[in-house]
């Protein structure tokens, strides 16, 4: 009898200890947790961590996140509003602000990264095919790009490589995004944090067409600045020959000049050194005129003078020695 109390008593305990931990449950403090009673939520959202009870066996702990979770959504390709298709990468920040409702419209964290590939790929859509490739791609509208001083002090290539100007920029854009999104997510209990753009690349069936422009528009700036150089060097070499010309006939007139006047001097020695008597002036005129002889005649050369030729009179009063 007392054995058979014993094992009754035993199971009570035992059932009572199940019972107990059937009933009982933790929250985590980075999670909250709503119950359920044959599949349909029932009381409020248990969100403060600790010890809890419910009823057991008929109802169930759905535990649901509470920190900040990630979206990190697939490149997407997508056309701007000038044509241009590019491959855009976004992602984004979230949390769960209203689990009864997370719960009732999404389940689990699976449906609810589903449903946000649908919202924010759709409104990333709209707002590309909104904007212009550089609304995007620039972070502001007041950044002002770094640019070769050359390049921009050259009078021929003041609008090569300039941007278009932008009403917007890259972050009013995912502000655009971010406002059209959250309120969309908003229904499901999700609050959305932020959004970025992580990457954004040019589709890869333009991508070498742009290359080739990039390459065009840079071959075409050092073409520029060839010819530039090419004409400065034609400058620089005309004003050297223009330079050495004129230096050259500056000291062309000096020597003459000089020359000048070193013969005017020497005419002058010449003068006061043979007009001192008739003899001097009349041996300066045979000196002269002998040292003309060796300059004009040689043994090829045959003269034909006139007696009262100047070169002759001194010929006609000379003896030619015997034998000769």
């Amino acid at each position: 009898m007392k054995n058979t109390k014993s094992i009754a008593a035993m199971v009570v305990v035992i059932g009572g200890l199940f019972v107990l931990m059937s009933s009982a449950y933790t929250v985590n403090e980075v999670e909250q947790v709503i119950i359920t009673q044959f599949g349909k939520p029932v009381g409020e959202p248990v969100t403060e961590a600790g010890l809890k009870f419910k009823l057991p066996f008929i109802q169930e702990v759905n535990p649901i996140d509470k920190r900040v979770l990630e979206w990190d959504g697939s490149p997407s390709d997508m056309p701007t509003k000038d044509k241009l298709y590019i491959s855009v990468d976004l992602f984004a920040r979230w949390r769960i602000v209203d689990p009864l409702q997370y719960f009732l419209r999404l389940r689990d964290e699976r449906s609810a990264q589903s449903r946000l590939d649908d919202i924010l790929g759709s409104e990333t859509r709209n707002a590309v095919a909104k904007h212009e490739l550089i609304e995007i791609i620039r972070t502001t509208k007041d950044r002002i790009p770094l640019r070769d001083a050359a390049l921009a002090s050259s009078s021929q290539g003041l609008n090569m490589g300039s941007l278009v100007p932008i009403e917007k920029g890259r972050q009013l854009v995912e502000q655009e995004i971010f406002t059209e999104a959250a309120e969309k997510v908003g229904v499901f209990g999700i609050e959305l944090l932020d959004i970025r753009f992580k990457r954004i690349n040019y589709n890869a069936s333009v991508r070498p067409k742009i290359y080739d422009r990039m390459i065009s528009e840079r071959r075409q700036i050092a073409e520029r600045f060839l010819s530039e150089g090419n004409g400065e060097a034609a400058r620089i070499r005309g004003n050297r020959l223009r330079e050495l010309n004129k230096i050259q006939s500056e000291a062309y007139r000096e020597v003459e000049e000089i020359r000048g006047l070193a013969d005017a001097k020497a005419t002058e020695i010449y003068a006061s050194a043979y007009n001192q008597s008739p003899q001097s002036v009349e041996f300066y005129e045979f000196t002269r005129t002998m040292a003309a002889y060796s300059s004009l005649v040689d043994k090829q050369t045959t003269l034909v003078l006139s007696t009262d030729s100047d070169l002759f009179k001194f010929l006609k009063g000379m003896t030619p020695r015997p034998g000769k």
